[in-house]
């Protein structure tokens, strides 16, 4: 801001004593590119997060690994992951199981290691019986 101030007083006093009008566009375009240039990474920023891009720091391969490798998973699908705010990561995902977990141990060891290990603090899971899946095809159309 300091810098943008100086370059206007600075364009001021220029037209002033010479007369020269074009100074005044001239620093309003090296003002305009300076702004851009300084705002430019919150920019992109700003559209990944209005597009629900997966965030930049977080590999949805990995993620997607480290689900299927769990016990009594057989398959993870419609697996989505999406920044919330510049600071929290959302997940969603359907995993295929064998069996429906009896408490919530599993759920939870889930949550902490995608926190610890991705940074996703809310993580939804929807949990599907491997007979279900295997009867109803992609239940999700029908």
């Amino acid at each position: 801001d300091a810098g943008v101030s100086l370059g206007v007083v600075i364009g001021g006093l220029l037209i002033f004593f010479t007369g020269w009008t074009w100074v005044d566009p001239v620093i309003s375009l090296v003002i305009v590119l300076v702004i851009t240039l300084g705002t430019w990474s919150l920019l992109k920023d700003s559209f990944y997060l209005s597009m629900d891009a997966v965030p930049k720091q977080i590999n949805l391969k990995e993620v997607e690994n480290y689900l299927k490798t769990l016990d009594g998973v057989h398959e993870v699908h419609d697996l989505h992951i999406w920044a919330m705010s510049t600071t929290e990561t959302a997940l969603s995902a359907h995993l295929v199981l064998d069996n429906y977990p009896a408490d919530n141990k599993f759920v939870e060891s889930i949550n902490k290691k995608l926190f610890k290990d991705f940074n996703i603090e809310h993580p939804t899971l929807q949990f599907e019986l491997i007979s279900e899946a295997n009867n109803c095809g992609n239940c999700a159309s029908g």
